[in-house]
């Protein structure tokens, strides 16, 4: 099936209902911090250190994959915030 014809929410829900229902009880903990790319066709995945090396393995198995990505034993596979310079400065939040 064509990757075009799936939204990205319908890529997500599908993704992280074959995640919770057949793999999530396969791969906690033993796994937690590596990445899961789950092919929403036909449920099956990779796991590896790195997100692009699970896609990558999982494609070359399944060249039309609709791939979903997540981090095992997380609600999220990545953190976003300020890209800025640390600071050795104390953060005062009083003010």
């Amino acid at each position: 099936m064509d990757a075009g014809r799936h939204s990205i929410e319908e890529v997500c829900d599908r993704g992280e209902r074959i995640y919770a229902e057949r793999i999530k009880a396969l791969v906690e903990p033993q796994e937690n911090g590596r990445f899961i790319v789950i092919d929403i066709e036909s449920g099956d995945y990779e796991i590896a250190d790195l997100m692009s090396d699970a896609s990558h393995c999982l494609k070359e198995r399944r060249p039309d994959s609709v791939r979903f990505g997540a981090k095992v034993g997380y609600s999220s596979a990545f953190n976003l915030g300020w890209g800025g310079e640390p600071s050795e400065e104390p953060i005062n939040d009083q003010g």
